[in-house]
């Protein structure tokens, strides 16, 4: 047997020694939730039958602190999960309702309709010991071509700049690999799909990569400078695409959002009013940017853990949270955002916070093992 054959076997043990779990105990087998004093009790929930198709409206989530996706009813919490591979970073679910997942071993394709992992396709570039943690190597965003052909996944090669490869997604292969900035946070495509943007956490730029000839160029984006270099926590970390007019938004602590043309690789930077470390980021269809803050990098320096909604015309609500989070999508109707609790540092907590985009009222919902990349179904 050789290693890939190993791989997969053990992803299928893993996967049904899960199910088997939360048959027998009435419930989804997770981690323990880490949550913080005072935090109101997470809710359990039974799993739906094996045989059952997913329902649309779920939610399904990245376990970076174990091997698995994670699907969560947002009423009740966890009902079911799938071994997908090491470190689950990203996802990205397509309109046939694959969901590809950005892992430490691979790019894994599940089928979210029978919640069955199909593939698991290894990286062209080598990145290394396969590792847990904040600077493993492997997948960290990913993102789906307009047409669902093609599947962008930022690779994080440890000690030097990252790349972008691209798959076939009918084939299940890796079809091209094209250099980009260190620790790709974040990968974005155009609404027409003719480039893909890889957000460089570390080198403080974004890729621009033609989805044709696949040349990319780099566009620096540093509202506060590049002073600290590695060491400094003023970088970009994810973007958003704004279908009006194309440019990419990237928000920098809670201060500033930096506005980028990427035709013409211009800045432009406006004020935003959070005052906190911020992550991860999504639109709403009506045109408003949700912004995940995840506290006060140095205490007594910023605010703590929040959610920014921040209209078109540039006004914000800031809604508190309750602890770190990382990653946030939107329901379908455009009235609630689902924020991950996990985080790429310390103080993560297992589960995803509801947030009612209306009021701030939030609730707490026990799901998976240090939740990064979030979609609805």
């Amino acid at each position: 047997m050789n290693a890939h054959d190993r791989l997969l076997l053990d992803g299928a043990r893993r996967g049904f020694a899960a199910v088997a779990a939360a048959l027998l105990l009435g419930a989804c087998a997770q981690h323990a939730a880490s949550v913080p004093p005072g935090g109101p009790a997470p809710s359990a929930a039974s799993p739906l039958p094996a045989t059952a198709p997913t329902p649309q409206g779920l939610l399904l989530i990245a376990d970076f602190g174990a091997d698995t996706v994670t699907f969560v009813d947002p009423g009740r919490g966890a009902v079911a999960s799938v071994a997908v591979g090491r470190a689950p970073y990203g996802l990205a679910v397509g309109a046939d309702g694959r969901a590809w997942v950005a892992t430490a071993q691979g790019v894994a394709v599940v089928d979210t309709r029978t919640r069955v992992r199909r593939a698991l396709i290894p990286y062209r570039t080598g990145t290394g010991p396969v590792t847990d943690g904040e600077y493993r190597g492997g997948g960290m965003g990913i993102a789906l071509s307009p047409d669902g052909r093609q599947a962008y996944v930022g690779v994080n090669v440890p000690g030097t700049t990252g790349v972008l490869e691209v798959l076939d997604t009918a084939s299940a292969e890796v079809t091209a690999v094209v250099p980009v900035g260190r620790r790709p946070f974040d990968v974005d495509v155009s609404p027409d799909g003719t480039e893909v943007y890889v957000t460089g956490h570390d080198s403080f730029d974004v890729t621009a990569v033609a989805a044709g000839s696949l040349r990319p160029r780099r566009i620096e984006v540093a509202p506060y400078g590049t002073e600290g270099g590695l060491g400094s926590w003023l970088k970009p970390h994810y973007a958003v695409v704004r279908p009006a007019d194309g440019k990419l938004l990237l928000p920098f602590e809670g201060e500033r959002l930096a506005v980028v043309d990427p035709r013409t690789g211009r800045t432009r930077i406006e004020p935003m009013t959070a005052d906190t470390h911020q992550h991860g980021a999504a639109l709403t269809a009506d045109g408003r940017l949700l912004v995940v803050g995840t506290g006060a990098v140095r205490p007594g320096d910023g605010r703590g853990p929040s959610l920014t909604v921040r209209s078109p015309d540039g006004a914000e609500r800031v809604y508190p949270l309750q602890g770190p989070h990382e990653d946030v999508a939107v329901s379908r109707d455009g009235r609630t955002a689902y924020v991950t609790g996990g985080h790429t540092r310390d103080g993560y907590w297992n589960g995803v916070t509801v947030v009612d985009l209306d009021t701030g009222a939030t609730r707490r919902l026990a799901a998976g093992a240090r939740p990064l990349g979030i979609a609805v179904l």
